[in-house]
């Protein structure tokens, strides 16, 4: 009977063993270069290797990672330039993967493309996809590049603003093997300091829409304008979003190509610098050119308690900054959003002491135009005592006529007294199930959590990733989904930074 028991016990625990490993983890060695300081980006999987560029004292490289994500090679990019390089984008495919850079020589700004094996050898020689003329040396972005969901389409665009009052757009939008299909430099009308230009985005039809929105100094938004240009024409087309008497603020766009509408996402007040009542929906739809969606969702009570208990019910969103909208086959869609603040010794963040405050999106500001993304270029240095914080996340599931189906939140306390690095969440979307990933401390360790979001809005979560014997410390909102179980996620490893490989089992 003892014998049996111990059987029991041995088949259980092998049974947690095996649970506790569904997800494994293989790490890269850091090389004595990869300090803290280099810029990296995780292009993505080519083949069955893993690239990611690295920018090292002016020097650019590409390593090649294997399933083991041990290095295989290490491609320096001789051809780009050691000083004066300004940004540069990846656009990954299944075995190839292309490389927009832009650099400045002189008083010139030159955007490149190159074409890369699965091994991030170039393939032929960089393109020259556009000059820019300007007076003054810029660490700005000229050109923005945008792929579609279905990467079948890639616009390039710069906007010069130098006239305050007539804003110059120019595009060029490509396929996928980077042939030119159709180039175009429209004006748009603005109105000085008072009209800004919002999140761009690029469908499957190759059309480019954006926002544009009225808003004095950091208050609410009071006036939106989405502007489509259509793929192979040359004119903007305007639709009015009618507010009334509501503001907005942070407007979010997202295409949804299965359905063809567009929808904008933004949260709203009753008053100006007010506390956030909900959400506002506004869907156009393209073929019709007319709003089929046009909602407020106020947050409920129970919602606002969840949302951030211990405080006022009635400003319990005030710190939360939408995240990401994922669109539905049917036309529904779901929203997470993440409360998200600074605190220091004099002061507390407050989301309108900073215009454009989210940490995760920025709307284009004249040159520089720098959407969140998993670019470790993009990071914020802390140079004054701030202490970073993350909290609870809030996901929202919509039918296609914006009324709520179901709700969840994940709770979470994260801080960071050195930067913003280790904290906040991303993303993985396996196709049947949402996993939320970020750090949380459990008995002194920093440990990876995840957490899946299944169809149905339950919340199960994972046994815990870890590997804390070798000393990693991850930052997941870096990370970069590559396969459809597959992620890279940068690490902290003492003084250096190295990658993981998650496989989700």
């Amino acid at each position: 009977m003892r014998l049996q028991n111990i059987g029991v016990f041995a088949f259980i625990f092998l049974c947690i063993c095996t649970i506790g490993n569904s997800q494994q983890i293989v790490y890269s060695e850091p090389e004595k270069d990869d300090s803290r300081k280099i810029d990296f980006e995780i292009i993505g999987k080519l083949g069955n290797n893993y690239l990611v560029y690295k920018n090292v004292r002016g020097s650019n490289f590409i390593c090649e990672y294997d399933g083991e994500m041990k290095q295989v090679k290490k491609i320096e990019q001789e051809y780009m330039p050691t000083e004066r390089l300004i940004n540069v984008d990846f656009f990954a495919y299944t075995d190839y993967a292309y490389m927009i850079y832009q650099y400045q020589k002189r008083n010139i700004v030159y955007c490149m493309a190159v074409k890369l094996d699965v091994s991030g050898s170039k393939i032929g020689e960089p393109m020259e996809l556009d000059t820019s003329s300007i007076g003054l040396a810029t660490n700005n972005k000229i050109y923005t590049s945008i792929v579609s969901e279905d990467k079948q389409k890639i616009i390039v665009f710069k906007i010069n603003s130098k006239n305050r009052n007539s804003y110059l757009i120019s595009t060029m939008l490509f396929d996928n093997k980077l042939n030119l299909l159709k180039k175009t430099s429209l004006p748009m009308p603005m109105d000085e300091f008072r009209n800004h230009l919002g999140e761009f985005i690029l469908d499957n039809e190759g059309n480019l829409v954006f926002t544009k929105f009225y808003r004095v100094g950091t208050e609410s938004i009071s006036q939106v304008e989405i502007i489509i240009k259509k793929a192979m024409e040359d004119s903007f087309v305007l639709h009015s979003v009618h507010l009334d008497k509501i503001y907005l603020d942070e407007l979010r766009l997202k295409a949804d190509n299965f359905n063809g509408r567009y929808l904008l996402c933004a949260f709203y007040f009753k008053q100006k610098r007010g506390s956030i009542e909900g959400l506002y929906f506004y869907g156009l739809n393209r073929n019709s050119s007319k709003a089929d969606l046009v909602l407020e969702s106020p947050f409920g009570e129970d919602l606002r308690r969840e949302a951030k208990k211990n405080a006022n019910i009635k400003v319990s969103f005030n710190d939360y900054f939408l995240r990401n909208i994922f669109m539905k086959r049917d036309g529904g869609f779901i929203v997470d959003m993440e409360a998200s603040y600074t605190t220091s010794k004099n002061s507390t963040f407050n989301r309108f002491d900073n215009f454009y405050s989210s940490p995760y999106f920025s709307p284009y500001d004249y040159y520089s135009y720098s959407p969140y993304n998993s670019s470790w270029r993009w990071r914020r240095d802390n140079q004054q005592q701030t202490r970073y914080h993350a909290d609870n996340i809030v996901i929202l599931s919509f039918d296609k006529n914006g009324q709520i189906g179901w709700r969840n939140v994940i709770s979470k306390e994260q801080f960071d007294d050195e930067g913003d690095e280790k904290i906040s969440y991303q993303v993985m979307n396996t196709g049947g199930q949402l996993h939320f990933l970020f750090n949380q401390y459990e008995t002194r360790n920093l440990l990876l959590n995840d957490y899946i979001l299944l169809p149905n809005g339950k919340i199960n979560r994972s046994s815990t990733l870890k590997n804390l014997d070798l000393g990693h410390e991850f930052m997941p909102k870096f990370s970069k989904q590559v396969g459809v179980r597959q992620l890279v996620v940068p690490c902290f490893f003492r003084n250096y930074i190295c990658f993981a490989k998650i496989d989700f089992n």
